[in-house]
């Protein structure tokens, strides 16, 4: 009897979970403070097949004498609370039965049965079928007492239709919420503004517009979701009624790994950045230890840099950075052109949502995180030299003692200590050694009005220097090999954790695969590809450009070296940290290896998060009956082609990728899709050069010895997993691309022309169109297709 009934007050966590998602709700609003009238739960423990247990109705007949003490004469409300009702994924609303204004103990008992009966009901069941639900529900019963109300309604805290954060809205009856529900009254809708609870609506409820705000913030921040709320007003107070999710602005469903971010609500996305290093669908191990990370370092409440999930794809979030400066007072637009040197152009008819922030909620929210960050940043910054120093054979100790595990508890502990304070630490230092690199766009426009943009993309290409820039490394690893100056071994060592597929931890890196390495020496001899003297070339030509300099300059030339000098040290800064936090990446797929080996379930490891991995090590194996759904999304998200770039609201990829007329560039759900007819590409001016050239499109760089010699590179983004195949273009042109992005970088440093950051070549060119590519502008012209 002890679990079948509980107030409440009473209902533990353990508990909870059997109570239904209205009476576990209900409960935890409760024990928090909210204005929840009083009541208890009926687990399905208290029925045996269709009856009541004659111990739990005694317990029930015990409660309400209890809540009677206070008013003989209180009304109750009956309600259903299936276990699977008010759940994220479906809300089951007025699909079971519901029974009001029951008083004597008789009513109440036939109230019960009449409630508990309806999870067959034949409504019951269609809904489950069209939820994709198993039709039996287990069913526990809430009996509540019933608030008479003056005023009853509903609240969302974003719009359920367009996913507008902008106000939280809703609608009213005068009278009972069920008027309200069934559609027997007139109902009147109400707007309260965010931040600064601004009321619109009937002047009725004006005065309980603030409190409502209040309560249904809270609810949102503790819960983690956007809430649709039932509320009452009686006697001149407010109460609430019930809370859950708002199903349709619900982003992602842990268990089956259905997840689309852009769901959220009205917001502006691009993969820009953060797609060039991280472009592979995820799957859940590893996106779920990226976005450990990203909750690492974020300090802006809800906006994740690089772990947006938009179909297992990285995205970034623009609207909430953004959305800080309007907070506190500040115009955006003058953050548009720097925001566009490292998350591309945004295209001239798309509009930024901002997010309405109140300022000092977020002083609230981002005061203990930027603490947080400036912490590890000073700490990361005067520990960059040893990390650089240490970090190689860090990292390969550690994936040697991960071999070395025999038992699970040992690696649950090598996790905890070891494995993941080491994430943090290269991530840390790779935020740190990064920071300095915003000097570079500063330069940029200094020099494009003294020496003109080719000019400044060719003086700002020489960033290796005098030493090494690290996303070079892998070409001219494979070079010094062909010359003898390093053997195999030494190359896996120093470049082994480099590839395309760096932040995919399911995929093996090239230092693992025997075979890759071998194949790039070999499409290296078989196109007589000379690194060397593409290096050389290049460096002549920012030679002559920096004489020009000089020359048309003499007074500025000096400074503008210096300049040119520390970002190039800047930028070979930035390549040696990101190198290492992708070698300690990389240790996580030691650690999941052994996982999957230790628990038995080898590569199925990677179709688990991280905090069911070391569940699954500790004995709890529960997580293992939804890998078989999860690997069917990941799947069907890897069928997909390249998503765009840029997108804005909600995105639906399988209805977008339908459309003949679609953009990889951007999507805006506001603005109808258009043929595009231009007969050229614009884009970033990568690095500097006009060339034409026949059109080779590659999916992925695994399917590079298709390239040949001299064929115009087209792909929807690279990193440094492509370097190898940049030596054979004559030209290089991406969808996804910035001036400081890899491929910009490599290409200038090759003195291959680039256009990067298009948006759509690869579905506006085919493979075998001429083209004429000017790095220079940035400007691709077709000639045919």
């Amino acid at each position: 009897m002890l679990d079948m009934i509980k107030s409440f007050k009473e209902l533990t966590p353990e508990l909870q979970s059997l109570a239904g998602g209205k009476g576990c709700m209900l409960s935890k609003m409760f024990q928090a403070g909210y204005p929840v009238p009083d009541g208890f739960v009926i687990l399905p423990s208290a029925f045996k097949e269709n009856s009541l247990n004659e111990d739990a109705w005694n317990k029930i007949k015990h409660y309400l004498k209890e809540i009677r003490k206070d008013n003989e004469s209180v009304l109750f409300a009956v309600r259903s609370s299936a276990l699977s009702e008010d759940s994220a994924q479906a809300s089951f609303a007025g699909e079971f039965e519901t029974v009001l204004n029951v008083k004597t103990d008789e009513e109440i008992q036939i109230a019960i049965y009449e409630v508990f009966s309806s999870r067959k009901s034949e409504r019951v069941k269609a809904y489950s079928s069209v939820q994709g639900m198993d039709q039996s529900h287990q069913i526990a019963v809430v009996i509540q007492i019933m608030i008479q109300s003056e005023i009853s309604g509903v609240l969302f805290t974003a719009d359920p239709i367009t996913g507008s954060h902008e106000s939280m809205t809703g609608n009213f009856v005068f009278g009972l919420g069920e008027q309200l529900v069934s559609g027997e009254a007139n109902a009147y809708p109400f707007n309260i503004m965010r931040p600064k609870r601004k009321y619109e609506g009937p002047p009725e409820f004006k005065k309980y517009a603030s409190e409502l705000y209040k309560y249904a913030s809270k609810l949102e921040t503790e819960y983690g979701a956007h809430q649709d709320i039932e509320w009452a007003v009686s006697n001149g107070k407010l109460y609430i009624l019930q809370a859950r999710p708002i199903t349709t602005l619900i982003t992602g469903n842990p268990d089956t790994y259905e997840w689309n971010d852009t769901l959220d609500g009205d917001f502006l996305w691009t993969n820009t950045n953060v797609g060039e290093a991280m472009s592979d669908v995820f799957t859940p191990l590893s996106w779920s230890i990226i976005r450990a990370l990203d909750e690492e370092q974020m300090t802006i409440p809800g906006y994740y840099l690089f772990s947006g999930n938009i179909c297992g794809r990285a995205y970034t979030n623009i609207s909430y950075a953004l959305s800080l400066y309007p907070a506190f007072g500040k115009d955006i637009k003058s953050l548009i052109k720097t925001m566009s040197e490292v998350f591309g152009q945004m295209p001239e008819e798309i509009e930024i949502p901002i997010y309405p922030f109140s300022k000092l909620g977020l002083i609230k929210g981002m005061a203990p995180k930027l603490k947080h960050r400036l912490k590890n940043i000073i700490k990361a910054s005067k520990e960059i030299p040893e990390h650089l120093n240490e970090s190689p054979n860090l990292c390969r100790r550690m994936t040697e003692t991960i071999k070395e595990v025999k038992t699970k508890e040992e690696l649950i502990d090598l996790w905890k200590t070891e494995i993941l304070p080491f994430n943090f630490k290269a991530l840390w230092i790779a935020l740190a050694g990064g920071r300095k690199m915003i000097i570079a766009n500063k330069l940029k426009d200094e020099l494009i009005k003294v020496a003109g943009i080719e000019d400044t993309n060719t003086l700002m290409s020489n960033f290796r220097g005098d030493s090494s820039l690290e996303s070079l490394g892998p070409i001219i690893g494979i070079s010094k090999i062909i010359t003898g100056e390093m053997n195999r071994e030494e190359y896996r060592i120093k470049y082994g954790h480099r590839g395309p597929h760096e932040f995919e931890l399911s995929i093996p890196h090239p230092g693992e695969d025997e075979t890759w390495l071998e194949k790039q020496i070999d499409e290296f001899k078989n196109s007589n590809t000379d690194v060397e003297k593409l290096l050389n070339k290049q460096h002549d030509q920012y030679e002559e450009a920096l004489r020009r300099l000089k020359e048309n300059f003499p007074k500025e030339a000096n400074n503008f070296e210096k300049k040119i000098v520390k970002v190039a040290e800047a930028a070979r800064l930035r390549e040696s940290v990101r190198s290492e936090w992708t070698r300690a990446f990389r240790v996580n797929r030691a650690f999941a290896l052994k996982a999957g080996e230790l628990t038995g379930i080898g590569n199925d490891i990677f179709f688990l998060y991280i905090n069911e991995v070391l569940d699954l090590l500790s004995g709890n194996d529960l997580a293992l009956n939804h890998i078989a759904v999860r690997k069917k999304n990941y799947k069907k998200y890897k069928s997909l082609p390249p998503l765009p770039s840029i997108i804005r609201g909600r995105f639906d990829p399988f209805k977008w990728v339908k459309n003949s007329n679609r953009r990889v560039d951007y999507y805006d759900e506001s603005m109808p899709i258009t043929a595009q007819d231009s007969e050229t590409l614009k884009g970033f001016a990568g690095a500097s050069g006009k060339i034409e050239g026949v059109v080779r499109i590659l999916t992925n760089p695994e399917e590079g010895e298709n390239l040949k010699k001299g064929e115009i590179l087209v792909a929807s983004t690279t990193n440094v997993g492509w370097t190898p195949l940049f030596p054979k273009a004559s030209a290089i042109i991406t969808d996804i691309g910035a001036p400081l992005s890899h491929a910009a970088i490599v290409a200038r440093e090759l003195g291959i022309p680039a256009v990067v950051g298009c948006g759509n070549a690869t579905t506006k060119l085919k493979t075998g169109d001429k083209v004429i590519v000017d790095g220079g502008h940035g400007v691709v012209q077709i000639l045919n297709s």
